[in-house]
C-alpha cells in the first residue's frame, strides 16, 4: 500500500491569470524543499479572464489537481470543493493573488506539529488600502473574536492549516470561510495564531470592497445563533415570542386605560394597532429570516448536497 499523503493545498482561484503561473511556480518550490508528499488542489471558481486553461496546463505535474466550477459560487465554496477533494492528512489554505507567502506554509505545519490542530495566519503587516481594508478589517475582527470567544487577530486571512478530520463535513456556505476557526473550535480543535507575510498584490484587482462588511455581520449574527441556539432553536423562539406578546399585552392594557379612564376610544389612538403588529411583525421579520437559513442548512446537510456544481476535474480521483 502506497504512503498516506501527508499535504494537501487549496487554492481558490477567480480570475487570477496574472498570477497563476508564478503561484505555481512559487508552490512548487516551497513544497519541494518541504521534503513532504503533497498536491496542490486549484479550484476555479467560474473565472472569465482565460484562467481557465491556465489552469489546465498546470496538469502535466500529476501534483497539480484542478476543478473547475460552472459559474462563480464564492469563496467559501470553493474552499469547501478543495476541502472535499483533499487528500492530505494536513490540509492549507491560501489566496491565489500571490499576496500570502507559500514560503510561510513551513511556519504552519511547524506550529500544527506542536499539537494545534488549527493554525490561522495572521496579517500583521498589511499591504492593503488602509481605509477600504484594513479599518473595517479591525473592528470587524475584534467585534468577530468578543461574540465568537475565539480570539483571532485577523479572520480574514486565507493562509490556514487543518488537521484533515476537523474540516470533515463542515457544511459551509454563502461567506462562511473566514469563520471556520469557529466551526473547527465547536469540534474540540486547538487554535494558534501566528504572524505570516502579506505582500501588495501585483496583478489583478482584488473582488472585496467596504460591501463585505455588512456580510460579515450578518454572517457573524448567524454564527452567534448557531452556537447558542442551533441544537435548541426553541430558546430562540421563544425569547423573541415572549417579548413580542409582552409589548402586544401593554398595548392592549394601555388601550383599555385610555378607553375607560382617559376619555379616548379604541379608534382615536394607534394602540389597536400596535397590539397586533407587535403580536405578528416582531415574530414574522426576525423568524423568518433565521427559519430560512435552518432551512437552507437542513437542505445542504440532510441531502448531502454541496453549494457548488463541478463542470470538470483534472487528475482527480472521483469520490
Amino acid at each position: 500500500m502506497s504512503e498516506p499523503l501527508e499535504l494537501s493545498v487549496v487554492v481558490p482561484v477567480f480570475n487570477e491569470a496574472g498570477n497563476i503561473g508564478k503561484l505555481h511556480e512559487e508552490l512548487s518550490r516551497e513544497l519541494d524543499a518541504l521534503g513532504r508528499s503533497y498536491e496542490i488542489i486549484l479550484v476555479d471558481d467560474g473565472s472569465t479572464d482565460g484562467s481557465e486553461l491556465l489552469l489546465d496546463s498546470l496538469c502535466v505535474d500529476p501534483r497539480v489537481k484542478v476543478i473547475h466550477f460552472r459559474r462563480n459560487f464564492g469563496q467559501s465554496a470553493a474552499m469547501m470543493a478543495g476541502f472535499d477533494h483533499a487528500s492530505g492528512e494536513v490540509v492549507v489554505s491560501l489566496d491565489a493573488d500571490l499576496q500570502n507567502d507559500p514560503a510561510d506554509i513551513r511556519l504552519i505545519l511547524e506550529k500544527l506539529e506542536e499539537g494545534y490542530t488549527v493554525v490561522s495566519g495572521w496579517r500583521k503587516d498589511r499591504k492593503d488600502k488602509a481605509l477600504t481594508r484594513k479599518v473595517p478589517s479591525f473592528f470587524a475582527n475584534r467585534l468577530i473574536s468578543a461574540i465568537s470567544g475565539v480570539s483571532l487577530n485577523d479572520y480574514g486571512c486565507t493562509l490556514k492549516g487543518y488537521r484533515r478530520p476537523f474540516i470533515r463535513n463542515l457544511g459551509i456556505y454563502g461567506e462562511m470561510h473566514r469563520f471556520l476557526p469557529i466551526y473547527a473550535k465547536w469540534q474540540g480543535a486547538k487554535i494558534a495564531e501566528i504572524p505570516v507575510s502579506h505582500r501588495p498584490r501585483g496583478s489583478g484587482q482584488s473582488k472585496y470592497g467596504l460591501e463585505r462588511t455588512l456580510k460579515v455581520l450578518l454572517d457573524l449574527l448567524l454564527i452567534k445563533f448557531y452556537d447558542g441556539y442551533a441544537q435548541k432553536p426553541m430558546y430562540a423562539f421563544g425569547s423573541v415570542g415572549f417579548a413580542s406578546m409582552l409589548l402586544s399585552f401593554l398595548c392592549f392594557f394601555a388601550m383599555l386605560y385610555f378607553k375607560f379612564w382617559g376619555g379616548k376610544t379604541f379608534i382615536q389612538t394607534p394602540l389597536p394597532l400596535l397590539a397586533v403588529q407587535f403580536f405578528l411583525i416582531g415574530i414574522i421579520c426576525f423568524l423568518l429570516g433565521i427559519t430560512t437559513d435552518l432551512v437552507m442548512r437542513t437542505y445542504f446537510e440532510s441531502q448531502n448536497r454541496r453549494p457548488y456544481i463541478v463542470s470538470y476535474t483534472k487528475n482527480m480521483t472521483e469520490q
